[in-house]
């Protein structure tokens, strides 16, 4: 759908039915949760290759800065020709800063973690009580981006479903928008605050699976009796107030922001438990390998979306309701269930992570198991 349709639903498409609940369910349970846990498990990555890099060769900043430097160039390729919604350079840059506070303690890691979160929030409050008081040339820029006029979002399905230059000339402008505005004013603070969580994290081993499965089943417990209600009253109030520009952009947005943050932290205890169990192995093997494969796998939904979307494939944007767009999803999901096993079985690495770890180091890696 066009871009507007993500944080306003009501700004395109039916919003009635069968298409509301999706909406809603995916709102309450998957979006901002996952790229939440993604952020912080990059944190947590960071740690691994850093202490490995340390206790082999004394020193980590030299394989921190190559590995991150590639993954910027891979996230700018991605952004720019396949998909602007990228969130690779956001990392990339995150984890040249965060690289620095890897030696402090999980307690400074947490607070300081928060304390940029935390940073979007005063700026989009400062946007929100100041929203009135805008030049009105600026105003209605903004508002058009939450609220297209016709015009705009024919355009826009025009620029993607048309020739290849111009949905790369969209792609690319979308892109720089991302990277210019968006990056500092949220990716830079949430990105690098949850990688900062995901350092904490990692230090005290929850991620490990090494806590006590009652910490777990506490931490459940307690995250989403606040996360839940948290998003559930955001989500009230936005369709109390149809979705307005003034409300929701701003204020109406930290609901979610700020809930996603505890039903992350319940998934991961749930993740936690399940790596605990003896059971369902399987299964779990085939969901590790995805993991394994994230890069790839992250890519290849781009891939994917783009040949059943674009003009360069189906064409089938903003042609989909929501009901459509959710069985899509689980296609690709069990496409990704299957393929990242049955790959890995014969191969050491994805396609991506071979490239990109062959990038790292300066040589190609041996591919074959």
């Amino acid at each position: 759908m066009p871009g507007a349709a993500y944080m306003n639903p009501a700004a395109y498409g039916d919003l009635e039915g069968i298409n509301k609940w999706v909406w809603i369910l995916s709102h309450l349970f998957a979006d901002q949760k996952f790229i939440t846990i993604f952020s912080i498990l990059f944190g947590a990555g960071i740690m691994l290759v850093t202490q490995n890099a340390e206790a082999k060769h004394g020193s980590s900043a030299g394989i921190h800065y190559k590995r991150n430097f590639w993954l910027l160039v891979i996230g700018i390729i991605h952004a720019h020709i396949i998909w602007y919604g990228d969130i690779l350079v956001p990392y990339a840059i995150c984890a040249l800063i965060v690289y620095f506070f890897r030696k402090k303690s999980p307690l400074s890691l947490l607070i300081v973690g928060l304390i940029l979160i935390s940073i979007h929030t005063f700026i989009y409050g400062l946007f929100g009580i100041s929203v009135e008081n805008w030049p009105k040339e600026a105003y209605e820029s903004a508002k058009s981006g939450w609220i297209p006029n016709q015009n705009e979002i024919m355009s826009e399905i025009e620029a993607v479903t048309g020739p290849l230059f111009t949905q790369i000339k969209h792609n690319s402008e979308s892109a720089l928008f991302m990277q210019i505005f968006v990056f500092p004013v949220l990716y830079l603070w949430r990105a690098g605050g949850l990688m900062l969580v995901g350092m904490a994290l990692y230090k005290w081993k929850i991620l490990q699976a090494l806590k006590s499965r009652r910490f777990y089943l506490r931490g459940l417990l307690i995250s989403w009796l606040i996360g839940f209600p948290i998003v559930i009253y955001g989500l009230v109030k936005n369709f109390d107030t149809n979705w307005s520009f003034e409300y929701s952009m701003f204020l109406g947005s930290q609901y979610n922001y700020w809930g996603s943050l505890f039903v992350s932290f319940g998934y991961i205890c749930i993740i936690m438990l399940i790596s605990q169990s003896k059971s369902g192995m399987t299964i779990k093997k085939r969901i590790a390998a995805i993991g394994q494969m994230a890069l790839t796998n992250y890519i290849a939904q781009s891939v994917i979306c783009v040949l059943i979307f674009y003009g360069i494939g189906f064409g089938l944007f903003g042609q989909l309701d929501r009901g459509f767009q959710l069985l899509i999803t689980f296609g690709i999901w069990i496409i990704q269930y299957v393929w990242s096993k049955a790959w890995l079985d014969r191969f050491q690495f994805g396609p991506l992570e071979w490239l990109w770890r062959s990038l790292t180091y300066g040589k190609i890696q041996p591919m074959q198991r």
